[in-house]
């Protein structure tokens, strides 16, 4: 396993389509490692292949605080949303920066596993966002094109809440 660099806002990468994974293999295997262990040394909830310049549809997500809760998707495809939430999202790939955004408060999605076997997830608020947020980064989209207002750096934002 290793750590990759993240592509950060400007690389043209991150705003590529990326491509439909067919069969796994050894390469995908090793991507799939290096983005969780990426997504951890980063403190990260999320990653997706275009975030360390793979276009492959695959992300890793761990919501959980221990950080031994990782959720593999590849192909993942959201089946419905409802209800709103609207919150501070940032990403590793805008480091130090957040913003306000709007996401569904639930999300249904399907994907396959590492093992490429079909698996549905429900997620509620932050594994809701993270699963749109993700996926989003997988057509080329990212969050600060949805951003109510500004952006704030990290900490001007923490000075904010105290």
């Amino acid at each position: 396993m290793a750590i990759r660099n993240i592509r950060v806002l400007g690389d043209d990468i991150l705003n590529k389509k990326s491509k439909y994974v067919s069969e796994m293999n050894d390469k995908l295997k090793v991507l799939i490692n290096d983005m969780l262990e990426t997504m951890y040394n980063a403190a990260g909830v999320g990653l997706a292949a275009p975030q360390v310049g793979v276009l492959k549809r695959v992300v890793v997500i761990d919501v959980t605080e221990e950080g031994n809760n990782p959720i593999i998707l590849i192909n993942p495809e959201i089946t419905d949303e409802q209800g709103e939430q609207t919150g501070n999202e940032g990403c590793l790939s805008v480091p130090d920066k957040v913003g306000k955004v709007t996401r569904p408060e639930y999300v249904r999605i399907k994907a396959l596993d590492e093992n490429m076997q079909p698996v549905e997830y429900e997620g509620n608020g932050l594994l809701a966002r993270a699963f749109v947020h993700e996926i989003e980064h997988l057509d080329g989209k990212l969050y600060v094109d949805k951003v109510e207002g500004r952006l704030y750096d990290v900490d001007e934002l923490k000075e904010g809440d105290e």
